[in-house]
């Protein structure tokens, strides 16, 4: 780590302290002239002297430098670079000169880098935190690219009190090399991701991201958030990461052919991520509506029709299952609107029913507060149930 510190506060020091304090079984290098050595580790003065040639080089130092740290890299056998530094395209003509440079000497060596200007990498499943994040995620099924560091540490933020976890997180900041189109294809082949969620402000090569997206969207979700919709917001962009604004009715498009299914709230993201974390894949897009109220089962209806989902045809066993036990004047249909004095067991067989039936890949339940159902005892049998589920549960407690 070239740029790592002692001075307590300093990115230097946060990204140093999370390489050496977390799990992470590999050897860090401390590189920094002003220091013998770094949180207790041999600090060396620059790349030449480095005992042997490390994978990765993660760069903390001001933009003037970046170029000169870079160049001892690639002479150095190092293909991997991070550059956390700022200082780019970012900040206008300067910055963009700064920048070309910093792609001729990449391509001289034939190097890879992430960055710059971004947060870092964190693996879980390797222990190895190289940003100045708080604290390192629990390992999970997702893969969360960001180009702003901010809504990546907004979102690892929710992720601890919501008991999600990642596979991978990367802060990609202004692109200059490695894209989104890198990452999808890469952690598309990854055995622990299992879906992928995207903050996006631009896409740098589309055609790759296509390709790579329409390769792996079917058998790993893409979620994506993209910002800059509108052209205050795209001037915006361009001035945090350098982004170059785009129509985004095309970019809309672009989403839908490669099969990305596209949010527009934060809220929203953070929801897709908990579902696609903690909940069964469905294998189709037919659903069961399960409530006791029908005005939420036609706003659900209509919200499930708007986002290319399908209201399952009920078989007539389950029709005649759920006859059984239900009131002689509840829906017979989807929804299931199964009447507003029914309680938690009328629901539990309800799901429980739904579930068997082979025209429907997931359940929506709905319920209104009303006295004959205990909302925790509806809420007990929902998780029960859902332990042993192979489709979706998802739920609505109004109010």
């Amino acid at each position: 780590m070239i740029g790592a510190s002692n001075r307590i506060g300093s990115a230097g020091y946060r990204i140093f302290r999370n390489l050496i304090g977390s799990e992470y079984d590999g050897v860090v290098y401390p590189v920094n002239p002003k220091y013998e050595s770094i949180q207790g580790v041999e600090s060396y003065k620059n790349v030449k002297e480095l005992p042997k040639t490390p994978d990765l080089a993660v760069i903390v130092t001001p933009s003037k430098v970046v170029l000169d740290v870079v160049e001892e890299c690639g002479k150095k056998g190092i293909k991997g670079i991070l550059i956390i530094s700022a200082g780019f395209k970012e900040i206008g003509e300067e910055g963009k000169k700064l920048e070309k440079k910093l792609e001729n000497i990449r391509q001289k060596y034939g190097l890879r880098i992430v960055g710059p200007n971004c947060v870092g990498i964190i693996m879980p499943y390797l222990g190895m935190n190289s940003t100045f994040a708080g604290a390192m995620p629990e390992k999970g099924n997702i893969a969360l690219f960001s180009q702003s560091g901010a809504i990546c540490g907004s979102i690892l933020d929710w992720a601890a009190s919501a008991k999600v976890g990642f596979s991978s997180f990367v802060s990609v900041g202004s692109m200059l090399d490695v894209d989104f189109g890198d990452l999808i294809d890469y952690f598309g082949r990854d055995i622990h991701t299992r879906s992928i969620v995207l903050y996006v402000e631009n896409i740098t090569h589309a055609r790759k991201f296509m390709s790579a997206a329409r390769s792996f969207a079917r058998v790993k979700p893409i979620i994506v958030i993209k910002s800059g919709r509108f052209k205050e917001g795209a001037k915006a962009a361009s001035s945090h990461t350098g982004a170059m604004a785009g129509e985004d009715y095309i970019y809309d498009a672009a989403f839908k052919r490669a099969g990305c299914v596209r949010v527009k709230k934060i809220g929203e993201l953070f929801n897709c991520s908990s579902i696609l974390a903690k909940q069964p894949r469905p294998t189709g897009k037919n659903l069961a509506i399960i409530t006791n109220a029908g005005g939420p089962g036609v706003l659900a209806t209509d919200a499930i029709v708007e986002n290319g989902g399908k209201l399952a045809e009920l078989s007539e066993e389950t029709l005649e299952e759920l006859n059984k036990f239900l009131p002689t004047h509840w829906s017979k249909g989807n929804p299931m609107d199964i009447i507003g004095d029914s309680d938690e067991e009328a629901y539990r067989k309800t799901i429980e029913v739904a579930l068997k039936d082979k025209n429907i890949d997931g359940i929506v339940v709905i319920s209104v507060p009303q006295v004959m159902a205990n909302p925790k005892k509806l809420a007990e049998n929902i998780i029960d149930i859902s332990k042993k589920s192979t489709k979706p549960i998802l739920t609505s407690f109004v109010g």
